[in-house]
C-alpha cells in the first residue's frame, strides 16, 4: 500500500495495513519528511516491518498496548499502527481533530488497557505533557516506556523527563529502516551501525527498506532505485555485500560503543574555515535557565563564509539571553568558533513532518529578523 500524506482514518489505514502485513513482498511505501529538500518514497517490505516491531518489543521488554499521538502518514506514526496489529491490540488514540494537549493525552491514555503500555512521542510533544504538571506527567507515568524520536531532545527536556520518574527512551532511525533502529544508542536485535571516512552513520540490519521509489511506472514494474537522482541524502550501498544504507547523519562510537548522533551533515557550518555542527552548540545553550528551544543555523557573512545563529524560544516572562553570556558559555566548552555571533528570539521554532525542526525555515526567520532595522 502506498501512505500518502493526505491522513487516512485509523480504522481504514489498520485494515490495509493489515493486508500489506501478511505479504511476503512490498508492503508499504512511506515518504520521508524532506529533511535534504524535498520529500523521497521509501519502499519497506513486510518482512522488514515485522522485524522492526518484533525488535522493538524484544528491547522494550514485551508487545503490548499502543497510544498513536503522531501523523500516520510518517514511519514513526504507521509503527505505532503497525506494533499494535502485530500485538492483537487495537491502539487508543487522540480524538480526530483535536489538537495535542496534556488532557487530550492524558485522556486517551485513560482509555489504554494493556498489561504493558507505550507510546511513541517527537521532543515538542513531551516538553508539552511534562511542562503541564500534573496532568500531562502523571499520564506518562503509566506507559512502560515512552520512545521519543524525530529529532533532537534538548539535554534539559530529557533530565527533566527522567527525574520525574518517567520511562523515556531516546530512539534513532529513518524511513529507510523502517523507523527507530537504535535505542538510546544501543542498536535493536539484528541492527549493525558503522561510521564512513567523514563519520556518516551507516545502518544495516532485518529492517532496511526495498529501495526509492522513482516514479509510477517504475514502481508498477517493480523496479527500485538505491538513490535519487539529484539528492544527496540517504543512500543505499553495498559494502563487502552487506547492503547497508548510508544516513546523512554524523555521528560517532563512545568509548562504550554506543552511538551518539552529531547531527546532519549538511547542516555544519563553515565559519572562517572552521566545521561547526550545530547539535554540541545547541545543547549548551539549552541548558540556559528560561531557554525552551534552540536550533543554531548558519547564515552568510562576508568576513566568516558563514556566521553561528542561535535562535531561541525563551519561557513566557524571561528576559532573551545576552550573546556575551552564551559566546562566554560555548567559547569555553567547544572554543570560540563555535560561539554564536548573534541571537535571534521567535515565539517558536518552524517545524516540519512529524515535528522536525525546520532548519531551512528558521534560518530564513532569522535572517528576515536581522535585517529589520533597529
Amino acid at each position: 500500500m502506498r501512505l500518502g500524506r493526505t491522513p487516512r482514518p485509523l480504522g481504514e489505514l489498520q485494515r490495509a495495513l493489515e493486508v500489506a502485513l501478511a505479504t511476503d513482498g512490498l508492503a508499504l511505501t512511506v515518504s520521508t519528511s524532506g529533511s535534504t529538500g524535498r520529500p523521497r518514497e521509501v519502499a519497506l517490505s513486510a518482512a522488514a516491518l515485522r522485524s522492526a516491531a518484533d525488535a522493538s518489543a524484544e528491547r522494550l521488554g514485551g508487545h503490548g498496548g499502543w497510544l498513536l499521538a503522531l501523523p500516520m502518514e510518517h514511519i514513526a506514526g504507521a509503527q505505532v499502527v503497525i506494533r499494535s496489529i502485530i500485538a492483537g491490540r487495537a491502539p487508543a488514540t487522540l480524538p480526530p481533530g483535536v489538537t495535542f494537549t496534556a488532557a487530550a493525552f492524558a485522556a486517551a491514555a485513560a482509555k489504554l488497557a494493556a498489561p504493558r503500555r507505550y507510546t511513541s512521542l517527537v521532543p515538542t510533544q513531551l516538553h508539552r505533557l511534562v511542562t503541564a504538571e500534573p496532568e500531562g506527567t502523571d499520564a506518562l507515568r503509566t506507559f512502560d516506556a515512552v520512545l521519543v524520536g524525530g529529532a533532537p531532545c534538548p539535554p534539559r527536556l530529557l533530565e527533566r523527563a527522567r527525574a520525574a520518574g518517567l520511562r523515556v527512551v531516546m530512539t534513532y532511525g529513518m524511513t529507510e529502516t523502517a523507523g527507530g533502529c537504535v535505542y538510546d544508542g544501543v542498536p535493536l536485535d539484528g541492527t549493525r551501525v558503522a561510521l564512513d571516512r567523514v563519520g556518516r552513520i551507516l545502518l544495516t540490519g532485518p529492517t532496511l527498506a526495498s529501495g526509492y521509489v522513482i516514479d509510477d511506472e517504475t514502481l508498477a514494474r517493480g523496479e527500485l532505485a538505491d538513490s535519487v537522482p539529484g539528492d544527496l541524502g540517504a543512500a543505499f550501498e553495498s559494502r563487502s555485500g552487506v547492503r547497508w544504507v548510508r544516513s546523512s547523519d554524523l555521528g560517532e562510537l563512545d568509548a562504550t560503543g554506543r552511538v551518539v548522533v552529531l547531527g546532519r551533515a549538511d547542516d555544519v557550518i563553515v565559519t572562517g574555515g572552521v566545521k561547526v555542527a550545530p547539535e554540541p552548540v545547541e545543547a549548551i545553550v539549552a541548558a540556559v535557565p528560561g531557554i525552551r528551544d534552540v536550533c543554531v543555523v548558519g547564515l552568510a557573512d562576508g568576513s566568516w563564509g558563514e556566521q553561528v545563529v542561535a535562535v531561541v524560544v525563551v519561557e513566557p516572562g524571561v528576559a532573551v539571553p545576552e550573546l556575551e553570556d552564551l559566546r562566554a558559555r560555548v567559547t569555553k566548552l567547544l572554543g570560540a568558533a563555535h560561539a554564536p555571533r548573534a541571537v535571534v528570539a521567535l515565539d517558536a521554532l518552524p517545524t516540519r513532518g512529524p515535528g522536525k525542526v525546520d532548519r531551512r525555515a528558521t534560518a530564513t526567520a532569522a535572517a528576515e529578523r536581522l535585517a529589520e532595522p533597529d
